[in-house]
């Protein structure tokens, strides 16, 4: 008799916890339904992006040491380094550096293992392109500035659109009430 009265109250407390737990979901999707749509017209509009972005890598030629640190903790054994061994100064010449980006995953670890720090990430992230030959980046291609968006009047730049658009209403819902 008590093992199937211990049985009926387990089953009770296990009903009460789902039916908790499908409560909290549902509160949780009805939550989101208030909130605002966050939609970016693209080529119009574009998204700051965030301090530690892993966009297109920056090269700078006269840094380098020709050490292929890069290439061997590339994941992909990605970065192209030719070089020649100079015999009056004892030191390797590079020749040519190149990076193919249709292949590259951007990872960073060419960017945190290389000791001249002559790589970086930049924040861009527009290599787009009909034919997958132009994503092998050379050496002058690699060290070209990215552009920066925020100079563009053209574009309207969004930093946080949905914290912007929170503030603009609580702005103009606010009321300023002065004692004199």
């Amino acid at each position: 008799m008590f093992p199937m009265v211990t049985g009926f109250m387990s089953y009770g407390q296990q009903t009460i916890r789902a039916t908790r737990y499908i409560g909290q979901s549902f509160i949780t999707t009805l939550s989101h339904t208030n909130r605002l749509p966050i939609t970016i017209h693209y080529p119009y509009e574009k998204s700051i992006t965030p301090e530690r972005f892993r966009g297109r890598i920056h090269f700078e030629f006269d840094k380098c040491i020709a050490c292929e640190v890069c290439v061997r903790v590339c994941p992909i054994d990605l970065p192209v380094v030719d070089w020649r061994f100079e015999k009056d100064i004892k030191r390797k010449q590079l020749l040519n550096y190149s990076i193919d980006f249709g292949v590259c995953i951007f990872c960073g670890n060419c960017v945190e293992y290389c000791p001249t720090s002559c790589l970086s990430m930049t924040e861009e992230y527009e290599l787009s392109t009909y034919d997958r030959h132009e994503l092998n980046y050379n050496q002058i291609a690699l060290s070209r500035l990215p552009i920066s968006i925020m100079g563009d009047y053209t574009i309207q730049t969004i930093r946080n659109s949905s914290e912007s658009k929170i503030n603009e209403e609580k702005s103009s819902n606010s009321r300023t009430i002065t004692d004199y």
